[in-house]
């Protein structure tokens, strides 16, 4: 996967957000921003990007996107209850009706055998409809797994929004 591929994605993202009025925001942690990065790239995204939450610490989940501290204990901040939360979040605090979260693993360090390096949890939701979530396992160096994060969240919103 190279900058090309991330590119022709956001510019896809890009075509349905307009064609159908609507922005978006991200809320990342282990991207670290990458998804937002890679749309800020394209070509008048003002139009259609509203904002992103880095929000890489549990507090900062919780500060900025009213993640519940009983979810980040149990079943922890990589999980589906916390991307769904993330995702919920983002729209609820930003102007965008469409929003897509990621948390998970990169590495090289902080897996476990339940939750091996890889595991990726990414959200997506449109306004007034319930999240959507998915769970990954990359493979790869923490690089490679920080790119395919996004570009699965780039495409699971183009399908949502398709």
């Amino acid at each position: 996967m190279n900058d090309k591929t991330l590119d022709s994605l956001s510019a896809q993202l890009g075509e349905l957000l307009l064609s159908r009025k609507l922005l978006v925001a991200t809320a990342e942690s282990c991207t670290g921003g990458g998804v937002a990065e890679i749309i800020t790239r394209t070509p008048g995204s003002s139009q259609w990007f509203d904002r992103g939450f880095v929000t890489y610490s549990n507090n900062a989940k919780q500060e900025l996107l009213d993640v519940g501290g009983e979810i980040l204990e149990h079943p922890g901040a990589v999980s589906r209850e916390v991307a769904e939360a993330m995702v919920a979040g983002a729209i609820r605090h930003s102007r965008a009706q469409s929003a897509l979260a990621i948390t998970g693993i990169a590495g090289p360090d902080g897996g476990t055998d339940a939750k091996p390096v890889g595991t990726v949890w990414i959200a997506w939701q449109i306004e007034n409809n319930v999240p959507v979530s998915k769970n990954f396992l990359f493979q790869g160096d923490r690089k490679q797994v920080r790119m395919q994060a996004c570009r699965e969240a780039l495409s699971g919103l183009i399908k949502l929004l398709a």
